[in-house]
């Protein structure tokens, strides 16, 4: 083969490669990993990161923050509408593994995110436009945020709903002081602590959301959103209840926790979480045992920290509940649970923890007060 061949054989090689990282490098540009469109009169919110579960990081909120105020006071736009990509996740939380690597340098991620996360959660509690959330998928942590604050909540028989903080030694933050314990009983709290999850259906009946309408519909009801012309809110109600009504899935089937509902609040009564532990160890049921074994599994700081984030949070207003909460986010960014939970869970996925201290009676009330008292300049300012 003549050198000449062989040159051109290679710069087409060389060409095609060239292409390929081009194409590569083009198709990672092409998918933002949040879309803003206007769809008729409404404004249409997709999470677009289906590979990671539409984790939410700095750049979506930094993107959906601004847009979010501008539909709001734009008279051509009267519902908002969000929703996740990929059909497995509304949003399964935030970016932590981002935070972790940001918190242990000292690099500012840690306190922007929280900040710019929680600014967010503030504006869609606020919106005056009807605010809907199709949580078809998984919901969890930060798309939480994203969702239970807002007018309308619709959750299908594929939505997986937990606020699984305590394992990883943070907090049920974005607001979960403030709705947690406005849920039925001592409801809010057991899933704060426990971090467990609700399915489907249950997470209507829970509270967390306000409609259920069959995955399979969602299409058809978004369509239907969105062709309605100057909606009020009750305008919106009325089409998402009449979904509902389409909706039989599992209508017969008793909600999950029907049957230990007198059971958590008896049991999850007490002035302190050693006491919860108490009741719990000395009740002896199965059920009693089992959720035991699941709060011994946590970070007792962030147990203590919880238990008064929701007692304090039941009395308060969002805002004042994002503020104490943003103070809470920094207290565990100074302190190690939060990144020895991620390092167990999420990076070497050993699932064992060393919590430090190691016990309930070890986090002194002390501890506890300091992570929720004001950063003085550095507070969250909504």
């Amino acid at each position: 083969m003549s050198l000449t061949v062989l040159t051109t054989a290679n710069r087409l090689r060389s060409l095609c490669r060239l292409q390929r990282i081009q194409g590569h490098m083009m198709s990672s540009q092409v998918q933002p990993e949040v879309l803003l469109e206007k769809v008729g009169n409404a404004g249409v919110i997709t999470m677009n990161r289906p590979k990671v579960l539409n984790a939410l990081n700095m750049t979506m909120v930094k993107q959906i923050y601004p847009q979010l105020k501008k539909w709001e006071s734009d008279s051509d736009t009267d519902i908002v509408i969000i929703k996740g990509a990929g059909g497995k996740a509304f949003c399964a939380g935030g970016d932590i593994r981002a935070v972790t690597e940001a918190g242990k340098v000292g690099d500012p991620l840690a306190q922007d995110f929280f900040r710019e996360e929680y600014t967010l959660n503030n504006a869609i509690g606020t919106c005056r436009k009807p605010y809907i959330a199709l949580i078809d998928g998984i919901t969890m942590g930060g798309g939480v945020g994203l969702s239970v604050h807002g007018r309308f909540r619709v959750a299908t028989e594929k939505t997986l709903f937990a606020m699984p903080e305590t394992a990883i030694g943070l907090f049920p933050d974005v607001g979960g002081g403030y709705f947690l314990p406005r849920l039925q009983g001592k409801l809010g709290l057991f899933l704060a602590l426990t971090g467990f999850r609700l399915k489907g259906r249950d997470v209507q009946r829970a509270g967390v959301a306000t409609h259920f309408v069959e995955s399979n519909k969602i299409p058809e009801l978004e369509k239907e959103l969105v062709d309605l012309k100057s909606p009020s809110a009750e305008d919106v109600s009325r089409v998402l209840d009449s979904f509902q009504k389409q909706s039989s899935l599992d209508s017969e089937k008793a909600f999950v926790l029907e049957k230990h509902m007198s059971d958590i609040d008896r049991l999850f009564s007490s002035s302190s979480v050693e006491g919860i532990m108490q009741n719990l160890k000395a009740d002896g049921s199965e059920f009693a045992t089992k959720q035991a074994a699941t709060l011994s599994r946590m970070s007792p700081t962030s147990l203590k920290l919880t238990y008064r984030q929701l007692q304090e949070g039941a009395a308060l207003s969002l805002q004042d509940v994002l503020v104490m909460e943003y103070r809470l986010s920094q207290a565990c960014m100074r302190g190690c649970d939060f990144y020895e939970g991620v390092r167990a869970v999420l990076v070497d996925k050993d699932q064992n923890p060393k919590w430090k201290p190691p016990t309930l009676e070890e986090v002194s009330e002390q501890m506890v007060d300091q992570s929720f008292s004001s950063l003085g300049e550095k507070d969250l300012t909504l």
